[in-house]
């Protein structure tokens, strides 16, 4: 019997020297937790970076592992308990963990080895968080051992180094772009074996409760939890069920045909009893919002050796515009079996082709594709509200139903859209809605994943309802997509948030937020331009001019306290743009900054 790896009891070993007695000088760590909030703050973000370099050599560790003790048998080995689920087992017993915890550490570590290198490179300088890299290695699992699978690493992996902030829900959909984009014939047929496997399930739990559940198309599940939401929100205040639960009963009563109302007992409450099929029946104009382009709606087009950039959105038909406008799509379902309403708009995504030549992983030569495998058909990709990208064939899926109605945003010209409602300057025009949540896709807060359609139009600078010349305009560059919270933390907390035309990429925007202290932070990095990039081509015009006051009326102000809070923002956000370099985006020229007010 093998005595390899086992040691006197009590023996020191590798790895026991305790952690509080390393030299936290040398680790860059500070030596004392007296600091000012900023110090903090800075403390917080070097151990982000920390934490992802300590998860890198720990997928290194396990990688490792697995070259010695899986690759040499892996060909051959036909055991029930093969060298994969001993090696594991290893791992799991050594970081008292389960098998299934340690057979996932070792999936992540091969894959980042073998299929994202670049990806696992990110991760080592501390550009990606630990926290997205199961969400990186499920996400692309679709393309493992295809010849391309090299640039769909090199892709995710630039988008990754770019500067901005991510979400869960960014990183998913910058994945699932990456892949659907060059993956068309094999994610459609994914798509038509998991809509063959939809199925309805309950499963019986504890204490007398039962779960149960339903596969089905993601646009069928979103129309039915509006649906449920739109039931379990008839209520007073004085409802004592939280929301889950009220959302429970609501469910129950839509397929029972029951009353549901609300369990406050008062006498004067009007949603005693409420009738769940009228609200299910009004309920069917429920909209779905999904951005795509016009291109995906003809299907997949040969690889180009130089793509283009154009982005069109239709109105009631599919025809391909040459103008690169976005394009807005709806569709009602008039059925009640299925009280579908979704909402398309259309835009062409561009695909850049990234050298794919070969990479180091700490001194481990990687050799990924080379760029002439690109796929010999590539398509565009849709976005839907909540739910993420979806694939281009799901696209026209949706786009075949009778009841679906295609909108373009915009005519297909260069005439500009209208910014603002013709006779109110502060409320953007239904075009300059759409694009703004199109272009946000979620709330702009750094790490916030809330759709846009979900939250509100913010006006980063202040509008000044007496003068609004003097900023805070309704404009593309002066809304910005923010959930109710971050919506309300920007209004009446002292976060200052910034958003201006970026220098160096027209038609684009950089945005950011400084937090009380002065730390500034900049915003997302993937937003709906880097999917549908033809968005940027749209352009608005100029918000109609003040109306003078009436003469022998005082005009209206806001608030002494109120307006020197917004000029002291106007001042800060003009002194960061001057002041910091912002991870290496450049400031604007001084013509692009705000007046200081």
């Amino acid at each position: 019997m093998s005595d390899r790896g086992v040691g006197a009891v009590g023996a020191a070993q590798v790895g026991e020297v305790p952690w509080p007695s390393r030299d936290h000088t040398a680790m860059g760590l500070p030596a004392s937790f007296d600091l000012p909030v900023g110090g903090h703050l800075d403390a917080l973000a070097d151990l982000a970076a920390g934490a992802a370099y300590l998860e890198w050599r720990r997928y290194r560790h396990a990688a490792a592992l697995h070259t010695e003790l899986v690759m040499p048998e892996e060909d051959r080995d036909e055991r029930a308990v093969d060298a994969y689920a001993q090696c594991a087992a290893r791992i799991a017993t050594a970081l008292s963990v389960s098998q299934y915890v340690a057979e996932r550490l070792l999936d992540n570590a091969v894959a980042l080895r073998d299929r994202l290198p670049r990806v696992f490179e990110c991760l080592r300088d501390g550009v990606v968080s630990a926290n997205f890299i199961r969400t990186i290695v499920s996400r692309t699992e679709l393309i493992h051992g295809r010849l391309y699978q090299g640039l769909v690493d090199a892709d995710i992996a630039a988008a990754l180094r770019k500067p901005g902030s991510w979400s869960t829900a960014r990183v998913r959909d910058l994945c699932d772009q990456m892949v659907y984009r060059r993956d068309p014939d094999a994610v459609r047929e994914r798509r038509d074996d998991a809509l063959k496997g939809r199925c309805f399930f309950t499963e019986a739990g504890l204490d007398g409760m039962a779960t149960v559940g339903a596969t089905m198309s993601a646009e069928r599940a979103a129309v039915i939890a509006r649906v449920v939401e739109r039931l379990a929100a008839q209520v007073c205040r004085h409802d004592s069920r939280t929301k889950t639960a009220r959302a429970s009963d609501a469910l129950f009563a839509l397929v029972k045909h029951a009353p549901f109302g609300c369990d406050c007992a008062r006498p004067e409450c009007a949603f005693a009893v409420v009738d769940a099929d009228e609200v299910a029946a009004t309920a069917a104009r429920i909209v779905i919002h999904v951005v795509t382009d016009t291109t995906t709606l003809t299907g997949p087009t040969p690889a180009p050796a130089a793509d283009t950039d154009t982005t069109t959105d239709t109105d009631t038909d599919t025809t391909a515009a040459a103008h690169p406008q976005a394009r807005h799509v709806d569709t009602t379902a008039a059925e009640a079996d299925q009280g579908v309403a979704d909402e398309v708009t259309v835009e062409e995504p561009v695909i850049d082709e990234l050298a794919a030549d070969g990479v180091s992983v700490d001194g481990a030569a990687v050799e990924a594709a080379p760029a002439d495998v690109e796929p010999e058909l590539v398509d565009g990709v849709g976005f839907v509200a909540g739910l993420g990208i979806i694939s281009g064939a799901h696209v026209r899926d949706l786009a075949a139903d009778p009841d679906t109605l295609i909108r373009p945003l915009g005519d297909g010209t260069d005439t500009p859209l209208p910014a603002t409602q013709p006779a109110d300057p502060y409320r953007p025009s239904t075009a300059l809605d759409t694009y703004i949540r199109a272009r946000d896709r979620y709330c702009t807060w750094p790490g916030c994943n809330t759709p846009a359609w979900n939250g509100d139009l913010d006006h980063i600078t202040e509008y000044d309802h007496a003068h609004p010349e003097r900023g805070g305009r309704t404009s593309a560059t002066g809304l910005g997509a923010k959930c109710r919270f971050h919506h309300l933390l920007k209004t009446f907390g002292d976060f200052v948030d910034d958003q201006y035309d970026d220098p160096d990429h027209p038609g684009r925007i950089v945005r950011t937020v400084t937090i009380p202290e002065g730390r500034t932070v900049l915003g997302p990095a993937h937003t709906g331009f880097d999917t549908h990039p033809g968005l940027d081509m749209i352009v608005f015009g100029d918000p109609p001019a003040t109306r003078p006051p009436t003469p022998g009326t005082e005009p209206t102000r806001p608030a002494p306290r109120t307006e020197q809070k917004h000029a002291r923002r106007r001042q800060e956000r003009n002194r960061n743009r001057l002041r910091n370099n912002l991870n290496g985006v450049r400031t604007p020229e001084p013509d692009d900054a705000p007046p200081p007010f």
